[in-house]
Protein backbone atom coordinates (compact mmCIF):
# COMPACT_ATOMS: atom_id res chain seq x y z
CA UNK A 1 0.00 0.00 0.00
CA UNK A 2 1.32 3.40 -0.98
CA UNK A 3 1.19 6.84 0.57
CA UNK A 4 -0.06 8.12 3.91
CA UNK A 5 -2.70 5.53 4.88
CA UNK A 6 -1.50 5.22 8.50
CA UNK A 7 -2.10 8.93 8.94
CA UNK A 8 -5.50 9.14 7.25
CA UNK A 9 -6.95 6.41 9.53
CA UNK A 10 -6.98 9.04 12.29
CA UNK A 11 -8.67 11.74 10.23
CA UNK A 12 -12.31 12.58 9.64
CA UNK A 13 -14.38 11.52 6.68
CA UNK A 14 -14.49 14.17 4.00
CA UNK A 15 -17.31 12.34 2.19
CA UNK A 16 -19.92 9.93 3.55
CA UNK A 17 -22.46 8.37 1.19
CA UNK A 18 -25.56 6.59 2.46
CA UNK A 19 -27.96 4.45 0.42
CA UNK A 20 -27.30 6.33 -2.81
CA UNK A 21 -29.70 5.56 -5.64
CA UNK A 22 -29.69 7.00 -9.15
CA UNK A 23 -32.32 6.02 -11.67
CA UNK A 24 -32.63 7.24 -15.24
CA UNK A 25 -35.69 6.85 -17.46
CA UNK A 26 -34.58 7.09 -21.07
CA UNK A 27 -37.57 6.61 -23.38
CA UNK A 28 -39.71 5.83 -20.34
CA UNK A 29 -37.68 2.74 -19.41
CA UNK A 30 -36.31 2.74 -15.85
CA UNK A 31 -32.55 2.12 -15.59
CA UNK A 32 -31.19 1.98 -12.05
CA UNK A 33 -27.47 2.81 -12.14
CA UNK A 34 -26.71 3.21 -8.42
CA UNK A 35 -28.49 0.77 -6.13
CA UNK A 36 -28.18 1.81 -2.49
CA UNK A 37 -24.44 2.55 -2.54
CA UNK A 38 -22.56 3.28 0.69
CA UNK A 39 -19.03 4.69 0.89
CA UNK A 40 -16.85 6.71 3.28
CA UNK A 41 -13.74 8.58 2.14
CA UNK A 42 -11.24 9.95 4.62
CA UNK A 43 -9.57 13.32 4.30
CA UNK A 44 -6.21 12.97 2.58
CA UNK A 45 -6.97 9.56 1.12
CA UNK A 46 -6.28 8.46 -2.46
CA UNK A 47 -9.02 6.04 -3.51
CA UNK A 48 -9.25 4.14 -6.78
CA UNK A 49 -12.68 3.15 -8.09
CA UNK A 50 -12.67 0.08 -10.30
CA UNK A 51 -15.31 -2.02 -12.03
CA UNK A 52 -16.67 -3.04 -15.39
CA UNK A 53 -18.12 -0.49 -17.79
CA UNK A 54 -21.67 0.46 -16.89
CA UNK A 55 -21.54 -0.28 -13.15
CA UNK A 56 -21.95 3.40 -12.22
CA UNK A 57 -18.40 4.64 -11.59
CA UNK A 58 -18.76 7.91 -13.49
CA UNK A 59 -22.28 8.40 -12.13
CA UNK A 60 -20.87 8.11 -8.60
CA UNK A 61 -18.32 10.85 -9.33
CA UNK A 62 -21.03 13.06 -10.81
CA UNK A 63 -23.12 12.66 -7.64
CA UNK A 64 -20.23 13.46 -5.28
CA UNK A 65 -19.32 16.49 -7.39
CA UNK A 66 -22.96 17.65 -7.43
CA UNK A 67 -23.05 17.59 -11.23
CA UNK A 68 -26.26 15.59 -10.94
CA UNK A 69 -28.75 14.93 -8.15
CA UNK A 70 -29.44 11.45 -6.78
CA UNK A 71 -32.84 9.82 -6.98
CA UNK A 72 -32.56 8.82 -3.34
CA UNK A 73 -29.98 8.65 -0.57
CA UNK A 74 -27.61 11.17 0.96
CA UNK A 75 -24.12 12.53 0.39
CA UNK A 76 -22.42 14.33 3.26
CA UNK A 77 -19.39 16.51 2.57
CA UNK A 78 -17.66 17.35 5.84
CA UNK A 79 -20.91 16.39 7.59
CA UNK A 80 -23.04 18.75 5.48
CA UNK A 81 -25.78 17.13 3.37
CA UNK A 82 -24.96 18.71 0.03
CA UNK A 83 -28.28 18.07 -1.69
CA UNK A 84 -30.09 20.17 0.88
CA UNK A 85 -28.24 23.15 -0.64
CA UNK A 86 -29.88 25.42 -3.19
CA UNK A 87 -28.74 25.34 -6.80
CA UNK A 88 -26.69 28.51 -6.22
CA UNK A 89 -25.09 27.03 -3.10
CA UNK A 90 -24.30 23.81 -4.99
CA UNK A 91 -22.60 25.82 -7.72
CA UNK A 92 -20.40 27.51 -5.09
CA UNK A 93 -19.70 24.12 -3.51
CA UNK A 94 -18.54 22.67 -6.85
CA UNK A 95 -16.36 25.68 -7.57
CA UNK A 96 -14.67 25.97 -4.18
CA UNK A 97 -14.58 22.48 -2.67
CA UNK A 98 -14.26 20.08 -5.62
CA UNK A 99 -11.77 19.86 -8.47
CA UNK A 100 -12.50 17.82 -11.59
CA UNK A 101 -10.11 16.03 -13.96
CA UNK A 102 -11.68 14.07 -16.82
CA UNK A 103 -10.31 11.63 -19.39
CA UNK A 104 -10.93 14.27 -22.04
CA UNK A 105 -9.37 17.33 -20.49
CA UNK A 106 -12.04 19.77 -21.77
CA UNK A 107 -9.63 22.69 -22.09
CA UNK A 108 -10.93 25.71 -23.96
CA UNK A 109 -8.98 25.74 -27.25
CA UNK A 110 -9.02 29.50 -27.76
CA UNK A 111 -7.30 30.19 -24.41
CA UNK A 112 -3.71 29.59 -23.33
CA UNK A 113 -2.73 27.02 -20.72
CA UNK A 114 -2.49 29.76 -18.09
CA UNK A 115 -5.87 31.24 -19.03
CA UNK A 116 -7.52 27.81 -18.81
CA UNK A 117 -6.22 27.46 -15.27
CA UNK A 118 -7.34 30.97 -14.32
CA UNK A 119 -10.97 30.60 -15.43
CA UNK A 120 -12.36 28.63 -12.43
CA UNK A 121 -10.86 31.20 -10.07
CA UNK A 122 -12.55 34.06 -11.89
CA UNK A 123 -15.84 32.15 -11.90
CA UNK A 124 -15.45 31.77 -8.14
CA UNK A 125 -15.19 35.52 -7.69
CA UNK A 126 -11.46 35.86 -7.05
CA UNK A 127 -9.65 38.93 -8.35
CA UNK A 128 -7.80 38.48 -11.64
CA UNK A 129 -4.51 39.49 -10.00
CA UNK A 130 -4.84 37.03 -7.13
CA UNK A 131 -5.95 34.07 -9.22
CA UNK A 132 -3.27 34.68 -11.85
CA UNK A 133 -0.54 34.46 -9.20
CA UNK A 134 -1.99 31.16 -8.00
CA UNK A 135 -2.42 29.85 -11.56
CA UNK A 136 1.16 30.69 -12.52
CA UNK A 137 2.43 28.83 -9.45
CA UNK A 138 0.38 25.77 -10.38
CA UNK A 139 1.41 25.76 -14.04
CA UNK A 140 5.02 25.91 -12.89
CA UNK A 141 4.37 23.15 -10.38
CA UNK A 142 2.98 20.76 -13.00
CA UNK A 143 6.11 21.30 -15.08
CA UNK A 144 4.77 23.64 -17.77
CA UNK A 145 6.35 26.93 -16.79
CA UNK A 146 7.74 27.40 -20.28
CA UNK A 147 4.46 26.41 -21.94
CA UNK A 148 1.91 28.50 -20.09
CA UNK A 149 1.29 30.83 -23.06
CA UNK A 150 0.65 27.89 -25.42
CA UNK A 151 -2.88 26.96 -26.44
CA UNK A 152 -4.10 23.37 -25.95
CA UNK A 153 -3.58 22.51 -29.63
CA UNK A 154 0.12 23.26 -29.19
CA UNK A 155 0.49 20.87 -26.23
CA UNK A 156 0.87 17.09 -26.08
CA UNK A 157 -1.84 14.94 -24.51
CA UNK A 158 0.16 14.61 -21.31
CA UNK A 159 0.78 18.35 -21.15
CA UNK A 160 -2.90 19.07 -21.66
CA UNK A 161 -3.78 16.74 -18.79
CA UNK A 162 -1.24 18.54 -16.58
CA UNK A 163 -3.03 21.78 -17.38
CA UNK A 164 -6.30 20.10 -16.40
CA UNK A 165 -4.74 19.08 -13.07
CA UNK A 166 -3.59 22.65 -12.41
CA UNK A 167 -7.06 23.93 -13.30
CA UNK A 168 -8.64 21.46 -10.85
CA UNK A 169 -6.43 22.80 -8.05
CA UNK A 170 -6.64 26.55 -8.65
CA UNK A 171 -9.41 27.17 -6.08
CA UNK A 172 -7.73 25.02 -3.41
CA UNK A 173 -10.31 22.21 -3.31
CA UNK A 174 -10.45 19.70 -0.49
CA UNK A 175 -11.13 16.91 -2.97
CA UNK A 176 -10.36 16.14 -6.61
CA UNK A 177 -12.55 13.77 -8.62
CA UNK A 178 -10.75 12.22 -11.58
CA UNK A 179 -12.51 10.10 -14.21
CA UNK A 180 -9.98 8.00 -16.17
CA UNK A 181 -7.42 10.85 -16.07
CA UNK A 182 -4.75 8.70 -17.75
CA UNK A 183 -7.05 6.73 -20.07
CA UNK A 184 -5.82 8.36 -23.28
CA UNK A 185 -2.13 8.43 -22.36
CA UNK A 186 0.74 6.04 -22.94
CA UNK A 187 1.99 4.15 -19.90
CA UNK A 188 5.01 6.38 -19.26
CA UNK A 189 2.94 9.56 -19.41
CA UNK A 190 0.20 7.95 -17.31
CA UNK A 191 2.75 7.09 -14.62
CA UNK A 192 4.03 10.68 -14.62
CA UNK A 193 0.49 12.06 -14.20
CA UNK A 194 -0.18 9.66 -11.35
CA UNK A 195 3.12 10.68 -9.74
CA UNK A 196 2.03 14.32 -9.95
CA UNK A 197 -1.33 13.52 -8.29
CA UNK A 198 0.39 11.57 -5.52
CA UNK A 199 2.86 14.40 -4.89
CA UNK A 200 -0.03 16.86 -4.56
CA UNK A 201 -1.87 14.46 -2.26
CA UNK A 202 1.13 14.08 0.04
CA UNK A 203 2.25 17.70 0.09
CA UNK A 204 -1.15 19.44 0.17
CA UNK A 205 -3.38 16.81 1.75
CA UNK A 206 -5.84 16.90 -1.15
CA UNK A 207 -8.21 13.92 -1.23
CA UNK A 208 -8.44 12.08 -4.55
CA UNK A 209 -11.16 9.75 -5.83
CA UNK A 210 -9.99 8.32 -9.15
CA UNK A 211 -11.92 6.11 -11.55
CA UNK A 212 -9.38 4.03 -13.45
CA UNK A 213 -8.97 0.82 -15.42
CA UNK A 214 -5.20 0.98 -14.91
CA UNK A 215 -4.51 -1.80 -12.40
CA UNK A 216 -0.90 -0.84 -11.79
CA UNK A 217 -1.87 2.71 -10.87
CA UNK A 218 -4.80 1.55 -8.73
CA UNK A 219 -2.47 -0.78 -6.82
CA UNK A 220 -0.38 2.20 -5.69
CA UNK A 221 -3.29 4.07 -4.10
CA UNK A 222 -4.28 3.99 -0.44
CA UNK A 223 -7.48 2.05 -1.13
CA UNK A 224 -9.29 0.37 -4.01
CA UNK A 225 -13.07 0.10 -4.09
CA UNK A 226 -14.64 -2.23 -6.61
CA UNK A 227 -18.12 -1.52 -7.92
CA UNK A 228 -20.51 -4.23 -9.09
CA UNK A 229 -24.08 -3.56 -10.23
CA UNK A 230 -24.28 -0.07 -8.76
CA UNK A 231 -22.89 -0.93 -5.34
CA UNK A 232 -19.53 -1.14 -3.62
CA UNK A 233 -18.66 -4.83 -3.68
CA UNK A 234 -15.28 -4.69 -1.93
CA UNK A 235 -12.93 -2.13 -0.39
CA UNK A 236 -9.26 -3.07 -0.16
CA UNK A 237 -6.26 -1.28 1.36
Amino acid sequence: MAGNSQVIDKLEFVVSIRNLVKTYRPDGVEVRVLRGLNLDIRAGEMVAVLGASGVGKSTLLHMIGALDRPTDGEIFFREKQIFRLSDAELARFRNRSIGFVFQFHHLLPEFSALENVIIPGLLGGASRRKVEVRARELVERVGLGERMSHRPGELSGGEQQRVAVARALVNGPAMVLADEPTGNLDSETADSIYGLLREINQSDGVTFLIVTHNGSIAAQMDRRVIMVDGRIATSQS
